[in-house]
């Protein structure tokens, strides 16, 4: 059976077609879970201060101890992630200046 040269295999994109943001901009994937896991670290660390308070006798000291340094550290993990895009290097042919010669 001969084959048809009109008809095209289907191809797997490569990463330049799937990925054409510029380099500073972050993929909204990639921050997906940032709500899960800011909720899901204060979540830990109440719990983690409830028990405490519960075992010392020391009313809503760890307990509210737990909420600031589970929300603090969520949002400092979080300011971290969205800021890593802009500490990335940029691609080699972004720092060449267009009037310098190639050799």
């Amino acid at each position: 059976m001969a084959e048809n040269p009109h008809r095209s295999t289907p191809r797997s994109p490569d990463r330049s077609t799937r990925d054409s943001r510029p380099s500073g901009e972050v993929s909204p994937w990639a921050l997906a879970g940032l709500g899960m896991q800011f909720f899901a670290a204060i979540l830990l660390f109440v719990y983690a201060g409830n028990w405490l308070d519960r075992r010392l006798g020391t009313a809503p000291l760890f307990l509210l101890g737990g909420v600031l340094v589970g929300g603090g550290g969520a949002f400092y993990s979080g300011y971290r992630r969205l800021t890593a895009a802009q500490r990335e290097p940029r691609a080699s042919h972004d720092d060449r200046d267009d009037s310098t010669p190639e050799h």
